[in-house]
Protein backbone atom coordinates (compact mmCIF):
# COMPACT_ATOMS: atom_id res chain seq x y z
CA UNK A 1 0.00 0.00 0.00
CA UNK A 2 1.12 3.24 -1.08
CA UNK A 3 2.94 5.26 2.11
CA UNK A 4 1.03 8.87 2.43
CA UNK A 5 4.17 9.57 3.77
CA UNK A 6 5.52 9.88 0.45
CA UNK A 7 2.89 11.41 -1.39
CA UNK A 8 2.84 14.28 0.51
CA UNK A 9 6.16 14.69 -0.05
CA UNK A 10 6.17 14.18 -4.05
CA UNK A 11 3.10 17.09 -3.87
CA UNK A 12 5.67 19.22 -1.78
CA UNK A 13 8.65 18.67 -4.47
CA UNK A 14 5.89 19.24 -6.97
CA UNK A 15 5.06 22.68 -5.57
CA UNK A 16 8.27 24.08 -4.93
CA UNK A 17 9.54 22.15 -8.50
CA UNK A 18 12.82 21.64 -6.12
CA UNK A 19 13.91 18.98 -4.38
CA UNK A 20 15.98 21.03 -1.69
CA UNK A 21 13.32 24.11 -1.32
CA UNK A 22 10.72 20.88 -0.51
CA UNK A 23 13.39 19.80 1.97
CA UNK A 24 14.01 22.90 3.84
CA UNK A 25 10.06 23.07 3.59
CA UNK A 26 9.99 19.55 5.01
CA UNK A 27 12.96 19.88 7.75
CA UNK A 28 14.51 16.92 6.17
CA UNK A 29 17.71 16.36 3.90
CA UNK A 30 17.51 16.67 0.54
CA UNK A 31 19.15 13.23 0.18
CA UNK A 32 15.97 11.49 1.71
CA UNK A 33 12.99 13.62 -0.17
CA UNK A 34 14.82 12.21 -3.43
CA UNK A 35 14.41 8.58 -2.13
CA UNK A 36 10.97 8.73 -0.69
CA UNK A 37 10.14 10.31 -4.35
CA UNK A 38 12.06 7.55 -5.94
CA UNK A 39 10.14 4.99 -3.80
CA UNK A 40 6.91 6.29 -5.07
CA UNK A 41 7.64 6.14 -8.40
CA UNK A 42 8.66 2.39 -8.05
CA UNK A 43 5.67 1.75 -6.09
CA UNK A 44 3.14 2.53 -8.56
CA UNK A 45 5.54 1.61 -11.32
CA UNK A 46 5.79 5.18 -13.11
CA UNK A 47 7.94 8.39 -13.78
CA UNK A 48 6.45 11.15 -12.16
CA UNK A 49 9.24 13.70 -12.07
CA UNK A 50 11.66 14.08 -15.52
CA UNK A 51 15.14 15.08 -13.42
CA UNK A 52 17.66 17.34 -15.57
CA UNK A 53 20.83 19.26 -13.77
CA UNK A 54 18.97 22.34 -14.58
CA UNK A 55 15.50 21.87 -13.71
CA UNK A 56 12.69 19.42 -12.63
CA UNK A 57 9.58 18.85 -14.35
CA UNK A 58 6.20 16.89 -13.73
CA UNK A 59 5.57 13.88 -16.63
CA UNK A 60 2.36 13.61 -17.77
CA UNK A 61 1.51 11.14 -15.14
CA UNK A 62 3.15 13.06 -12.46
CA UNK A 63 0.78 15.88 -13.87
CA UNK A 64 -2.41 14.13 -13.30
CA UNK A 65 -1.01 12.18 -10.24
CA UNK A 66 -0.10 15.67 -8.53
CA UNK A 67 -3.63 16.98 -9.70
CA UNK A 68 -5.44 14.28 -7.88
CA UNK A 69 -3.65 13.97 -4.57
CA UNK A 70 -3.01 17.26 -4.05
CA UNK A 71 -6.73 18.54 -2.97
CA UNK A 72 -7.23 15.45 -0.62
CA UNK A 73 -4.18 16.18 1.01
CA UNK A 74 -5.42 19.86 1.50
CA UNK A 75 -8.69 18.29 3.00
CA UNK A 76 -6.52 16.25 5.65
CA UNK A 77 -4.58 19.66 6.48
CA UNK A 78 -7.69 20.95 6.97
CA UNK A 79 -9.04 18.47 8.94
CA UNK A 80 -5.85 17.66 11.17
CA UNK A 81 -6.28 21.77 12.09
CA UNK A 82 -9.80 21.02 13.03
CA UNK A 83 -8.71 18.32 15.65
CA UNK A 84 -6.26 20.71 16.55
CA UNK A 85 -8.07 23.86 17.03
CA UNK A 86 -11.04 21.19 18.82
CA UNK A 87 -8.29 20.30 21.51
CA UNK A 88 -7.34 24.12 22.33
CA UNK A 89 -10.89 25.28 22.14
CA UNK A 90 -13.74 24.16 24.51
CA UNK A 91 -16.87 23.61 22.09
CA UNK A 92 -18.74 21.08 20.57
CA UNK A 93 -20.90 18.51 21.46
CA UNK A 94 -20.68 16.98 24.89
CA UNK A 95 -23.00 13.43 25.84
CA UNK A 96 -23.49 12.65 29.85
CA UNK A 97 -24.54 10.11 31.21
CA UNK A 98 -25.57 10.59 35.32
CA UNK A 99 -27.81 8.77 37.73
CA UNK A 100 -31.22 8.85 38.79
CA UNK A 101 -29.95 10.49 42.04
CA UNK A 102 -28.37 13.56 40.49
CA UNK A 103 -31.82 14.59 38.95
CA UNK A 104 -32.26 17.21 41.35
CA UNK A 105 -31.41 20.92 41.15
CA UNK A 106 -27.64 21.20 42.58
CA UNK A 107 -26.71 18.77 39.82
CA UNK A 108 -28.68 21.09 37.15
CA UNK A 109 -27.58 23.67 38.83
CA UNK A 110 -23.31 22.65 38.14
CA UNK A 111 -24.56 22.06 34.68
CA UNK A 112 -26.35 25.60 33.98
CA UNK A 113 -23.18 27.40 35.62
CA UNK A 114 -20.67 24.77 33.50
CA UNK A 115 -23.03 25.96 30.30
CA UNK A 116 -22.42 29.04 31.16
CA UNK A 117 -18.83 29.42 31.50
CA UNK A 118 -18.35 27.37 28.14
CA UNK A 119 -20.61 28.81 25.82
CA UNK A 120 -19.83 27.16 22.61
CA UNK A 121 -20.00 23.56 24.34
CA UNK A 122 -23.81 22.00 24.29
CA UNK A 123 -24.94 19.05 26.59
CA UNK A 124 -27.28 15.92 25.99
CA UNK A 125 -28.10 14.56 28.97
CA UNK A 126 -29.12 10.62 29.80
CA UNK A 127 -30.37 10.58 33.37
CA UNK A 128 -30.60 6.91 33.79
CA UNK A 129 -29.76 4.24 36.58
CA UNK A 130 -28.60 1.99 33.15
CA UNK A 131 -24.97 1.61 32.76
CA UNK A 132 -24.64 2.64 29.40
CA UNK A 133 -22.39 1.24 26.91
CA UNK A 134 -20.19 3.93 26.34
CA UNK A 135 -18.78 3.41 22.51
CA UNK A 136 -22.19 2.10 21.35
CA UNK A 137 -24.35 4.98 22.95
CA UNK A 138 -21.49 7.64 22.01
CA UNK A 139 -21.16 8.76 25.39
CA UNK A 140 -18.45 11.14 26.24
CA UNK A 141 -18.82 10.43 29.80
CA UNK A 142 -20.90 9.03 32.31
CA UNK A 143 -21.20 9.28 36.40
CA UNK A 144 -21.27 6.22 38.45
CA UNK A 145 -21.47 4.96 41.89
CA UNK A 146 -20.17 1.79 43.05
CA UNK A 147 -18.01 -0.43 41.39
CA UNK A 148 -16.92 -0.68 38.18
CA UNK A 149 -17.31 -4.23 36.29
CA UNK A 150 -16.22 -3.02 32.55
CA UNK A 151 -12.32 -3.24 32.87
CA UNK A 152 -11.90 -1.72 29.07
CA UNK A 153 -13.32 2.11 30.33
CA UNK A 154 -11.12 4.67 31.89
CA UNK A 155 -11.99 5.64 35.45
CA UNK A 156 -11.25 8.60 37.95
CA UNK A 157 -12.51 8.64 41.21
CA UNK A 158 -14.11 12.07 41.85
CA UNK A 159 -15.84 11.83 45.22
CA UNK A 160 -17.46 9.16 48.18
CA UNK A 161 -20.08 8.65 50.04
CA UNK A 162 -20.80 6.64 53.22
CA UNK A 163 -24.75 5.76 54.26
CA UNK A 164 -25.83 6.02 57.68
CA UNK A 165 -29.03 4.19 59.33
CA UNK A 166 -31.65 6.64 59.78
CA UNK A 167 -35.25 6.68 61.01
CA UNK A 168 -37.78 9.30 62.19
CA UNK A 169 -38.37 9.90 65.37
CA UNK A 170 -42.30 8.95 64.77
CA UNK A 171 -40.97 5.76 62.97
CA UNK A 172 -39.16 4.61 66.49
CA UNK A 173 -42.48 5.66 68.96
CA UNK A 174 -42.94 2.48 70.54
CA UNK A 175 -40.13 0.28 68.76
CA UNK A 176 -37.43 -0.96 70.82
CA UNK A 177 -33.99 1.04 69.54
CA UNK A 178 -31.62 -1.53 67.58
CA UNK A 179 -28.62 -2.18 69.53
CA UNK A 180 -26.31 -4.32 66.55
CA UNK A 181 -26.77 -4.90 63.65
CA UNK A 182 -28.68 -7.66 63.30
CA UNK A 183 -31.90 -6.41 65.23
CA UNK A 184 -32.63 -4.35 61.87
CA UNK A 185 -33.99 -7.84 60.86
CA UNK A 186 -36.69 -7.19 63.45
CA UNK A 187 -38.04 -3.56 61.92
CA UNK A 188 -39.82 -1.95 58.65
CA UNK A 189 -36.75 -1.33 56.43
CA UNK A 190 -37.09 1.04 53.35
CA UNK A 191 -34.99 -0.79 50.58
CA UNK A 192 -32.82 0.29 47.29
CA UNK A 193 -33.29 -2.23 43.95
CA UNK A 194 -34.33 -5.31 46.66
CA UNK A 195 -35.86 -8.35 45.29
CA UNK A 196 -39.47 -9.20 46.94
CA UNK A 197 -38.87 -6.24 49.32
CA UNK A 198 -36.11 -8.29 51.10
CA UNK A 199 -32.05 -7.17 51.12
CA UNK A 200 -29.17 -7.98 52.30
CA UNK A 201 -27.81 -4.59 54.08
CA UNK A 202 -24.18 -4.27 54.50
CA UNK A 203 -22.36 -2.56 57.60
CA UNK A 204 -19.05 -1.82 58.55
CA UNK A 205 -17.54 -0.84 61.88
CA UNK A 206 -13.84 -0.47 61.91
CA UNK A 207 -12.39 -4.13 60.84
CA UNK A 208 -16.16 -4.99 62.03
CA UNK A 209 -18.16 -6.27 59.24
CA UNK A 210 -22.25 -7.41 59.25
CA UNK A 211 -24.31 -8.69 56.48
CA UNK A 212 -28.14 -8.67 57.69
CA UNK A 213 -31.33 -9.64 56.05
CA UNK A 214 -33.81 -6.64 56.17
CA UNK A 215 -37.26 -6.24 54.75
CA UNK A 216 -39.90 -3.49 54.57
CA UNK A 217 -43.08 -2.18 53.41
CA UNK A 218 -41.24 -0.24 50.07
CA UNK A 219 -38.46 -0.59 47.98
CA UNK A 220 -37.67 1.63 44.88
CA UNK A 221 -34.35 2.02 42.34
CA UNK A 222 -34.87 5.18 43.17
CA UNK A 223 -32.47 6.66 45.69
CA UNK A 224 -34.61 10.02 46.20
CA UNK A 225 -37.82 7.63 46.67
CA UNK A 226 -36.25 5.92 49.59
CA UNK A 227 -35.41 8.82 51.12
CA UNK A 228 -38.60 10.51 50.64
CA UNK A 229 -40.52 7.39 52.78
CA UNK A 230 -37.64 7.27 55.31
CA UNK A 231 -38.67 10.75 55.87
CA UNK A 232 -42.80 9.93 55.97
CA UNK A 233 -41.55 7.51 58.83
CA UNK A 234 -42.38 4.63 56.85
CA UNK A 235 -39.34 2.54 58.05
CA UNK A 236 -35.15 2.59 59.01
CA UNK A 237 -33.36 3.65 55.44
CA UNK A 238 -29.83 3.68 54.79
CA UNK A 239 -29.33 7.10 53.38
CA UNK A 240 -26.33 8.77 51.86
CA UNK A 241 -25.10 11.26 54.84
CA UNK A 242 -25.38 14.14 52.43
CA UNK A 243 -29.13 13.09 52.37
CA UNK A 244 -29.47 13.06 56.20
CA UNK A 245 -26.48 14.99 58.33
CA UNK A 246 -28.84 17.99 57.91
CA UNK A 247 -32.29 16.70 59.48
CA UNK A 248 -29.96 14.40 61.75
CA UNK A 249 -29.01 18.09 63.25
CA UNK A 250 -32.84 19.34 63.28
CA UNK A 251 -34.13 16.17 64.93
CA UNK A 252 -35.91 15.25 62.19
CA UNK A 253 -34.21 11.98 61.90
CA UNK A 254 -31.87 10.12 64.26
CA UNK A 255 -28.99 8.09 63.30
CA UNK A 256 -29.03 4.72 64.80
CA UNK A 257 -26.24 2.29 65.17
CA UNK A 258 -23.82 5.09 65.27
CA UNK A 259 -20.56 3.07 64.94
CA UNK A 260 -21.68 1.64 62.11
CA UNK A 261 -22.00 2.45 58.38
CA UNK A 262 -22.30 0.90 55.18
CA UNK A 263 -18.91 0.81 53.52
CA UNK A 264 -17.43 3.46 51.80
CA UNK A 265 -19.20 3.83 48.29
CA UNK A 266 -17.07 5.73 45.22
CA UNK A 267 -18.42 7.93 42.78
CA UNK A 268 -16.22 7.59 39.56
CA UNK A 269 -16.61 9.88 36.36
CA UNK A 270 -15.92 7.15 33.41
CA UNK A 271 -14.73 7.85 29.87
CA UNK A 272 -13.45 5.78 26.82
CA UNK A 273 -9.71 6.95 26.48
CA UNK A 274 -6.68 8.82 27.81
CA UNK A 275 -5.36 9.92 25.15
CA UNK A 276 -6.37 12.94 23.05
CA UNK A 277 -8.84 13.79 25.26
CA UNK A 278 -10.66 16.23 24.11
CA UNK A 279 -10.81 19.66 26.05
CA UNK A 280 -14.81 20.09 25.76
CA UNK A 281 -14.27 16.63 28.04
CA UNK A 282 -11.59 17.89 29.99
CA UNK A 283 -13.19 21.27 30.73
CA UNK A 284 -16.04 18.99 32.30
CA UNK A 285 -13.89 16.62 34.35
CA UNK A 286 -11.97 19.84 35.95
CA UNK A 287 -15.22 21.28 36.61
CA UNK A 288 -17.03 17.93 38.36
CA UNK A 289 -13.91 17.38 40.37
CA UNK A 290 -13.83 21.15 41.61
CA UNK A 291 -17.77 21.05 42.14
CA UNK A 292 -18.74 20.90 46.21
CA UNK A 293 -21.39 18.51 45.39
CA UNK A 294 -24.33 18.37 48.39
CA UNK A 295 -24.69 14.54 47.18
CA UNK A 296 -20.53 13.28 47.90
CA UNK A 297 -17.84 13.80 49.99
CA UNK A 298 -14.84 14.97 47.54
CA UNK A 299 -11.48 13.32 47.50
CA UNK A 300 -8.94 15.14 48.97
Amino acid sequence: MTDLNDIAIFVKVAQFESFSRAARALGMPVSTVSRRVTALEEQLGVTLLQRTTRKLNLTAQGRAYFNQCSEPLSHLHDAERVLVDTQRKPEGLLRISAPVVLSQEPFYDFISDFLKTYPLIRIDLFITNTFLDLIAENVDLAIRFGELRDSTIIAQRIGKSVRYVVATPDYLRGRPLPVKPEDLSEHQCILMNSRNNEAEWHLVSGRKSAKVQVSGPLSSRDFQSVSAFTYKGHGIGLLSSNYCDERIERGELVRLLPEWTSPEIFLHAVYQTRRFIPLKLQVFLDALKAWKSPLWIPLR
